[in-house]
């Protein structure tokens, strides 16, 4: 399945958990929905993937996590705040460019419409 099929399922798993639990619930509520609707999807999914940085030669102690991570191909990031803010969306190009995948996902479910807080990122390798 390639990324734009996987980001069909991802948006369609991301509607129906704002459907069925509205806005204001914590980010890790949300994760954990996500992560059932797309596995039950019958699409594979991991959560909190760990991220090293590397800079120049050294693996830094320091280690970011990815939220969800489909068919090891799609980053999704979630967040539950009031404004998504240009740092965010910037956050999702950095995990891109660091994996050197082509596709994310942000998605901000504290929005009264889902369409508001759902944005596809793209990395320009």
């Amino acid at each position: 399945m390639d990324e734009n099929e996987l980001s069909y399922k991802v948006r369609g798993a991301i509607f129906s958990v704002y459907n069925e639990l509205g806005p204001g619930l914590l980010e890790s509520v949300y994760e954990a929905a996500l992560f059932y609707e797309l596995s039950q999807m019958g699409l594979t999914v991991s959560k909190q993937v760990p991220l090293p940085i590397r800079y120049k030669e050294i693996q830094l102690d320091v280690s970011y996590r990815l939220d969800l991570l489909v068919a090891d191909k799609l980053i999704i990031e979630i967040k539950s705040v009031e404004k998504l803010m240009p740092v965010h969306h910037k956050q999702v190009l950095t995990y891109l460019k660091l994996t050197k995948l082509k596709l994310g996902i942000l998605v901000n479910f504290n929005e009264n419409n889902i369409l508001d807080g759902l944005f596809r990122k793209v990395n320009n390798l």
